[in-house]
């Protein structure tokens, strides 16, 4: 979208405007915005600058604003009389600082919500650690470590779900354990499940691909087609999964079922045993439609990686009898529309980063924006009911120009954590 500069005795209300300041120089909380009110308009002829860019494609009446008549400057000085337009400069300077420190108490929440979800990684890979030698402590740390979980999730009435940081290179395993059982907790408490329940589905989950650690790391990794040989060696990592927890007694055996039917579909395709339907556990169907979620965002060649909203919209269109409709309804609901990691292009034209959604709000995530005019630390975090902004589109991050790319630093591995209570403190 191209701009047009023009003099700023010729700019009008209605007109879509970029300032040639830079973002602290001046009031509005953006350089680039509409002017919606005639006090909007003088003080931007009082902010000392000769031009700015006008965007007619963007401005109501589509057009560039014509020459104002000789009269115009007077009538102007009339209307400047009439308003005070340092009270109004004060008053959006004020309304700027309050929008600043919002903006730094969500950072401050994203900061605390990292840091949590980190600590809960350190705890999964030492659980992972432990599991063939020091099988029982492993299993109290994984039951210590859900416990909490379902407390915080239990405790929140809107759940807030954040993007998390990037992977560590061959600890996938660890990330996708660790998605797949919070996501799978929050559509549990989205289906109104008990506390007992969630926690089972949590277990599960956690554990569900632990029989991959005994498959050789090469078989995992690999980007080509599998051989028979080798498939038939990844299809008994159910089996290896329920040896390994079967190992401890205290293992809830309500969980086990999710360890071994996770890879089980509802027309019988799938494996180890071609179940179908209602032979499949409940807590497993949920957790199926989680898991298939995760890993077509991070299947092994990264090249067929899908953006988590076309992931969600793929799963609508094939999984019609394969996954229960009902928990991806679910799913969509605990991750939006557009989830967080999804890169999109706004109504008014801006790129962006989906950083979290709201339960309650789906189709409002907070977005981090690129702004050239405002340093990548300071990058606004906006929340689109309060802009009147929509989304229109879906961008792969591969698509970027390098400069926003680099602004926006979307991540090659999407990982998710919610907002605990201590967050609000």
């Amino acid at each position: 979208m191209s701009g047009i500069k023009v003099s700023v005795d010729r700019i009008q209300v209605g007109n879509y405007v970029k300032l040639p300041l830079g973002w602290c120089d001046h009031p509005f909380m953006f350089n680039n915005f509409k002017i919606d009110t005639q006090e909007k308009l003088l003080l931007i002829r009082k902010l000392g600058i000769a031009h700015v860019t006008v965007y007619p494609q963007r401005s109501d009446n589509g057009l560039l604003p014509p020459p104002l008549p000789n009269a115009a400057p007077q009538a102007e000085c009339s209307a400047m009389r009439d308003v005070d337009i340092e009270q109004i400069k004060r008053e959006l300077w004020e309304r700027k600082q309050e929008k600043i420190e919002k903006l730094k108490s969500h950072r401050r929440k994203i900061t605390k919500t990292e840091k949590n979800f980190q600590s809960a990684m350190i705890q999964v890979r030492s659980v992972m650690g432990k599991l063939s030698s020091r099988p029982l402590n492993a299993i109290d740390e994984a039951e210590q470590l859900i416990g909490d979980m379902v407390d915080s999730l239990l405790k929140e009435e809107h759940i807030v779900l954040h993007l998390m940081s990037e992977t560590k290179e061959n600890e996938n395993i660890y990330y996708h354990s660790l998605n797949v059982s919070v996501l799978a907790m929050l559509v549990a408490k989205m289906k109104n499940l008990d506390a007992d329940s969630i926690k089972t589905i949590g277990m599960g989950a956690l554990f569900h691909d632990m029989g991959k650690l005994k498959v050789p790391p090469q078989i995992l990794r690999k980007k080509t087609e599998l051989t028979n040989v080798e498939q038939n060696f990844l299809k008994l990592h159910p089996k290896y999964g329920l040896d390994l927890v079967n190992l401890v007694n205290t293992f809830p055996d309500a969980a086990k079922a999710i360890i071994a039917q996770h890879h089980e579909l509802l027309d019988g395709s799938g494996y180890p045993k071609g179940l179908k339907g209602n032979d499949i556990d409940l807590f497993t169907q949920l957790v199926s439609v989680v898991n298939k979620y995760d890993t077509l965002c991070h299947p092994n060649d990264v090249t067929k990686a899908r953006v988590p909203s076309n992931a969600l919209s793929w799963l609508y269109k094939n999984s019609a009898n394969k996954y229960n409709q009902s928990d991806l309804k679910l799913l969509v609901k605990v991750l939006g529309i557009y989830p967080p990691g999804s890169v999109v292009r706004l109504s008014n034209d801006q790129i962006g980063l989906v950083l979290s959604v709201n339960s309650d709000r789906l189709l409002y995530p907070n977005i981090l924006i690129y702004d050239v005019e405002v340093p990548r630390a300071e990058a606004p975090i906006i929340d689109l009911e309060e802009r009147e902004l929509s989304i229109t589109g879906v961008i792969k991050p591969d698509k970027l120009p390098e400069h926003i790319y680099e602004y926006l630093n979307p991540r090659s591995r999407i990982n998710y954590y919610f907002e605990s209570a201590q967050n609000n403190n």
